[in-house]
């Protein structure tokens, strides 16, 4: 429980930052607290430099129990790293059954607390307070986020003892509970990574799994307990870890640090010991993955047992291990030109009057007019839709290369019916899905090629409309539309085996942007991130990250720019993130404005 603050009267929590506001007087009271009336809510705290630090309160002598409720909640937002002055509000054995890292639950303005009116008797020795609120979101005890909606009520129960006359409480729900402003301060999103467990030959794929941590009770070994505690259950079935089952930080191990080399030890215990090197390494580079995507300080991991010392890593060695797809940059962006062509320019090009090459092969010869590509990872192979979607091309980029017959065709009635543009995935895959209302489905062909595999899924509600595979291949988005919405839902990719012939299906869809009822444009711009454009309800189009596990990330929203109708972006935030728009086609650098590439184009993608 926690306490983002709805009404006036109530202390605050007591508040210091680097520069000193009260310094160490701050412990000592540069907060006040009423001694009477009744509890309606706590205030919500504005969202607040991330420096700025929290400290907990006890219970002051004889406070009433308005006081201890509103007190215990305070607490809860402060950077105690064990909660233990929160538990200096509970009796004894409430204290020691509380278990506050089960759950955090997100309300939209706080808890709004008052008492049960059918414990309010003259001479009581027992009251219950009722918590309420509206749910935005729910970490669990794997922390891990997923949004949330409805009321929230909850009772916390208090008795005064006996013997010191003090209240304090004895019984309350377990977990957190806490408004959004407090959460947003309290606690930050970090990928923790493990292996994609499809890999077949070859780098495995980095694999981001989300979670939430503390962002100022040691959020280093936060992540390192959460990376050996493996991924959460989303994740699970699809990938792997290389951390034996019950490797744990050694016994008596409460803090890690790098030291002045930037290198971080980390001891393990005995169920590490006897790993193999090339396993040891690839425990390396999970560490290091994770932790890098915390802070920039550590490029060197070494993995202890005992008095034994297992491997060492640097940054520089990661990729011999697995592949990240935001340390890596495609060769070139494509687009379709004015004269329905496929054609590429230099990823990178800085110029403000670039000149599109068609792309080696049919599809850049202008034979087939297309509506919307796809270009394989390798840049290899490329996928064309036909102008009015109803055939689906795929042709190699190589000189002379012929186009041959479509390797699908739609029955769609028109050409929103018919074929969403295509996508393909790191084993060289085509995702495509056929939006004809007479029987849609998402198809997967493989390697471009041969009869289409019929992906499986289960729970999806609605009418796929735009796919976008991960590159780390196990996780998939789709902008699915049910009557007058459209959504974005992230699934991951599991593929298996019936009695006749392998399957692929999408399971566990959930939605990534809650907030939004018409996802119009998407992509993975991230190794846990997407850009959408859409529209909230009775709003204005808009552009903005969203993580995969439906969270808001930390930073500034893209710049707006309207009449967005295509976006694509690389994992790699080295590149621009480019739009087609009422301007054309547009491009978007880190700490720029959009800038025009060409005004004759549409359906721009980078490869994937």
């Amino acid at each position: 429980m926690g306490a983002d603050r709805e009404g006036g009267g109530r202390r605050g929590p007591v508040r210091a930052a680097a520069y000193g506001v009260c310094g160490v007087v701050l412990l000592a009271g540069c907060a006040s607290m009423p001694d009477s009336g009744d509890l309606r809510g706590v205030d919500s705290t504005p969202r607040q430099d991330t420096q700025v630090r929290v400290f907990a309160m006890p219970p002051q002598k004889n406070a009433q129990p308005v006081e201890i409720v509103s007190g215990f909640l305070e607490a809860l937002t402060s950077d105690d790293p064990n909660y233990s002055t929160a538990r200096q509000y509970l009796t004894g054995a409430a204290s020691e059954a509380w278990k506050p890292d089960l759950s955090t639950t997100v309300l939209a303005d706080g808890p709004g607390t008052g008492p049960d009116r059918s414990d309010r008797r003259e001479v009581s020795d027992d009251l219950t307070f009722t918590l309420s609120g509206t749910k935005v979101a729910q970490v669990d005890a794997q922390q891990s986020y997923a949004p949330a909606s409805g009321p929230y009520t909850a009772q916390v129960h208090l008795t005064r003892d006996k013997k010191s006359g003090q209240w304090r409480i004895d019984r309350l729900p377990q977990g957190v509970v806490m408004g959004k402003s407090d959460f947003q301060r309290n606690y930050m999103s970090v990928n923790k990574y493990y292996f994609a467990s499809d890999a077949t030959e070859g780098t495995p794929a980095a694999v981001a799994d989300p979670v939430y941590v503390r962002r100022r009770v040691d959020p280093m070994t936060q992540m390192v307990r959460s990376l050996l505690g493996g991924p959460t259950n989303w994740l699970q079935h699809v990938t792997r870890t290389s951390f034996p089952a019950g490797t744990a930080l050694q016994k008596g191990v409460s803090s890690l640090a790098p030291d002045d080399q930037n290198k971080l030890t980390v001891p393990l215990n005995a169920n590490a010991a006897h790993v193999e090197a090339a396993t040891c390494s690839e425990m390396a580079a999970q560490l290091l993955f994770t932790l890098q995507g915390l802070t920039p300080v550590v490029d060197q991991v070494e993995l202890r047992s005992g008095n034994q010392r297992l491997c060492s890593l640097s940054e520089d060695r990661t990729a011999t291990y697995a592949t990240l797809a935001s340390a890596n940059d495609p060769g070139y962006l494509y687009f379709v030109d004015g004269k329905n062509r496929l054609v590429r320019i230099a990823a990178g090009a800085r110029s403000t009057d670039p000149r599109p090459e068609p792309v080696p092969g049919a599809l850049g010869e202008g034979e087939k007019a297309l509506k919307s590509v796809a270009v394989s990872r390798d840049e290899h192979t490329a996928a064309g839709v036909a102008a009015d979607g109803k055939e689906l091309y795929v042709a190699s980029l190589v000189t002379g290369g012929s186009l041959g017959d479509p390797v699908l065709t739609s029955h769609g009635r028109t050409a929103q019916d018919r074929f969403t543009a295509p996508s393909w995935d790191v084993h060289g895959d085509l995702w495509v899905a056929d939006r004809d209302p007479g029987a849609p489905r998402l198809l997967l062909l493989r390697q471009g090629k041969g009869q289409p595999v019929v992906v499986r899924t289960p729970g999806l509600d609605g009418r796929i409309q735009d796919v976008r595979v991960a590159a780390d291949g196990v996780r998939i988005a789709l902008v699915v539309a049910k009557g007058s919405q459209k959504s974005l839902l992230v699934g991951r990719i599991e593929r298996g085996t019936d009695a006749t012939a392998p399957t692929v299906s999408v399971l566990g869809l959930r939605s990534a942007t809650p907030e939004l009822e018409d996802v119009t444009a998407m992509s993975w711009a991230g190794d846990s991130r997407l850009v959408v454009v859409g529209r909230e309800q009775g709003g204005v189009q808009t552009m903005r990250y969203v993580q995969v596990d439906g969270s808001t990330p930390e930073g500034p929203a893209p710049a707006a720019l309207t009449g967005v109708k295509e976006i694509t972006a690389t994992e790699s935030d080295r590149l621009p993130m480019v739009a087609y728009s009422a301007d054309g086609i547009v491009r978007l650098a880190a700490g720029a404005q959009w800038q025009k590439v060409v005004t004759d184009g549409t359906a721009p993608v980078y490869p994937g």
